[in-house]
């Protein structure tokens, strides 16, 4: 077998390598950016390890020796799942490696805001120093948190934040009344956005998701209330955000994710005051990170030996 890791920002691809040296399988390794380089890198390759490179139709079409494609996280939003299933592609993730990590950090960026902390910092940095240099500041535990999307991470971020928040409500669609802990409210989105004092993201990016936060349900939010996403950044409206926040609809918001990343250092987002920035780094800890990059690694190894890997986002041919 022979894999390529089409992309990747780790300092090094040691991990990966001791593994599949172990495991017999042949290696390289490339930076693609596009469908074309990864096609070019990926001749004779069976398996792809994919981090931000696009995997396509386009993809599979010209290498049809690709049998399984394992993306670096939670979200497989870079590798076409419809399309991976229509030429019978293995796709597989590595879904619960960093749950504590971004929950964490939500919750950071979520506290950070309501105590306008970084605020404070940037004005006693100034020469400012007194407790009324940040505005307003409300109590937590009278507020409302909502969670959009409870899975792993969102089930997490409620329970961390059971015990600050007066209520967690939630909103997901996806799952049964039955996988709501006691602690949770279940709620529609509209119920959500019209309640929740602070909303934290905690869903996957697809058709249905993509754009989801816009003017519709930002508008529907209390006034001065916040937004945390720590999911990704294609789930918000980038323009309806900013309008909200320059209207006082919304406070402030914390942002591990951006639509485009990294992003212009000029651009109206980075520059806001009122937005508390990160650099797509909530899923990060030194064991975080390494049990990423070997899980989804495995993953190529576990189809190797027994045809499907461990973690299964679309089951494809046998072998």
């Amino acid at each position: 077998m022979k894999v390529l890791i089409t992309d990747y920002d780790f300092p090094d691809v040691e991990l990966e390598l001791a593994l599949y040296r172990e495991a017999g399988i042949e290696v390289v390794t490339a930076q693609c950016h596009t469908e074309e380089e990864v096609i070019a890198a990926a001749a004779g390759c069976q398996g792809l390890l994919v981090q931000y490179a696009p995997v396509n139709a386009k993809v599979f079409a010209a290498r049809p020796e690709i049998r399984i494609a394992s993306r670096y996280g939670a979200g497989f939003d870079t590798i076409n799942t419809a399309d991976a299933a229509k030429y019978g592609v293995w796709v597989g993730n590595s879904p619960d490696y960093g749950v504590g990590e971004v929950s964490t950090h939500a919750l950071a960026m979520a506290l950070d805001l309501i105590r306008n902390i970084t605020a404070y910092d940037r004005d006693v940095k100034a020469g400012q120093w007194h407790y009324t240099t940040a505005g307003k500041i409300q109590r937590a535990s009278e507020m409302t948190i909502g969670i959009v999307g409870l899975g792993r991470i969102g089930k997490r971020m409620a329970h961390i934040s059971r015990n600050l928040f007066k209520r967690v409500i939630a909103y997901d669609p996806h799952i049964i009344d039955g996988d709501f802990p006691a602690y949770v409210e279940r709620v529609s989105k509209e119920e959500l956005f019209r309640q929740a004092d602070l909303v934290s993201l905690h869903t996957p990016l697809n058709d249905e998701t993509r754009g989801m936060i816009n003017a519709s349900v930002l508008n529907l939010m209390q006034p001065e209330s916040f937004l945390v996403n720590s999911a990704r950044g294609g789930l918000v409206n980038i323009d309806d955000l900013l309008q909200a926040l320059d209207s006082n609809r919304l406070k402030g918001a914390g942002l591990d994710v951006l639509p485009v990343e990294p992003p212009q250092t000029s651009s109206a987002i980075v520059q806001h005051k009122r937005v508390l920035l990160s650099p797509h780094a909530a899923f990060y800890s030194e064991v975080a990170a390494a049990e990423l990059r070997r899980k989804a690694a495995q993953n190529l190894i576990d189809w190797h030996r027994n045809g499907r890997p461990s973690y299964v986002v679309v089951e494809g041919k046998a072998q």
